[in-house]
């Protein structure tokens, strides 16, 4: 008994574990949904379900695709998915869903999934239970042809992470402009660490709940929220996720509180401190065409020692495989079933004995 090459080929382009979104399709992705082929000069990306690199911006990649990928319209519901072969939850976490109108500088927050992103409550399982959510755009969003999606995510178990991923999308307004909060942004390079969570996942809530209002404009201009005639301090509630459960697979320094805006208050157009930026780190392979439809090679590395983002190894004991998170060898992901982790080339691939 073996495991046919297909589904081998699938373990290793998948090995690199870690959550990705994959609906709608993000830069570069070589497994989103519906995905146009990349602008000039770009290439495909296998290692988009790694955590942000310290010096890297916020989407990972500054070029946009030539064209929105999805069009949505404000106050519409909305389904984000994310791959689930090969996937690593950590224990879920706090995850947003921001939108950004000036090039991916400031985003605003239009929906969070906080303690239990992927799970359905607390779990110590690197499975995840949920692998999409449904939620309603806000209906005073306004029009731009060129916005920018983003989801990210704080783990709740391992290597003190922030995840990224960005799509380009249109967005059919309703307004000039919308009040909301600012992304949280943590474990990440001049921002806040928040901890691991230790089966408390109020952990870091503190920074997800002081997050400064902020107000965007179709036109691209951010600001503060206008002062309202309020002086009540912003309530905090969590929503309830809406959630499609799956079988287990195979294989910012935080503001003070902001009051509430009212929604007839003008924007304000004065500037914000941009996110950092860096030149991204090189794509591993290049594909002609929407995407290449074999895996690239994965660097292999030996046990002990240093270790090379990307480079992966198998445990000790077989039992699965570990990679190389910028210097950091990952937790192990086990191999499914009755098979065991070993080298097959340039390849690691989970195979029976």
């Amino acid at each position: 008994m073996f495991f046919k090459i297909s589904t081998i080929a699938a373990l290793v382009a998948t090995a690199t574990a870690h959550m990705a979104l994959v609906k709608p399709c993000t830069r570069w992705t070589p497994h989103g949904e519906n995905c146009p082929a990349p602008p000039a000069g770009q290439s495909v990306d296998y290692n988009l379900n790694a955590p942000l690199g310290a010096s890297q911006p916020l989407c990972k990649y500054t070029t946009p695709y030539d064209t929105p990928v999805e069009t949505w319209t404000a106050g519409q519901s909305v389904t984000v998915k994310f791959d689930p072969t090969g996937a690593a939850a950590h224990g879920g976490g706090h995850c947003e869903f921001s939108l950004s109108y000036d090039g991916g500088k400031t985003f605003v927050v239009v929906h969070q999934e906080l303690k239990y992103c992927f799970f359905n409550g607390p779990s110590s399982s690197n499975t995840p239970q949920v692998t999409s959510y449904t939620f309603n755009l806000p209906t005073d969003l306004p029009s731009s042809d060129k916005a920018v999606f983003q989801w990210t995510w704080v783990n709740a178990i391992g290597n003190r992470e922030f995840y990224s991923n960005c799509a380009d999308v249109a967005i059919k307004g309703s307004s000039k402009s919308f009040t909301g909060k600012e992304l949280t942004i943590a474990n990440h390079n001049g921002y806040p660490t928040i901890p691991e969570f230790n089966g408390n996942y109020d952990t870091g809530l503190e920074h997800y709940k002081n997050a400064k209002q902020i107000t965007v404009t179709g036109n691209g201009s951010t600001g503060p929220a206008p002062v309202p005639s309020s002086s009540a301090a912003p309530s905090y509630t969590s929503a309830a996720p809406s959630y499609t459960s799956v079988a287990p697979p195979v294989g910012h320094t935080p503001s003070a509180p902001a009051p509430v805006p009212t929604s007839s208050a003008p924007a304000v157009t004065s500037s914000v401190r941009p996110a950092p930026t860096a030149t991204p780190v090189p794509p591993t392979t290049a594909a002609p065409g929407p995407g290449p439809t074999t895996a690239a090679p994965i660097p292999t590395q030996p046990a002990g020692g240093a270790c090379t983002h990307g480079a992966m190894r198998c445990a000790a004991d077989g039992s699965g495989f570990q990679t190389c998170v910028w210097g950091v060898w990952d937790t192990v992901t086990s191999c499914p079933g009755e098979t065991k982790c070993k080298a097959n080339g340039d390849s690691i691939v989970c195979d029976w004995v």
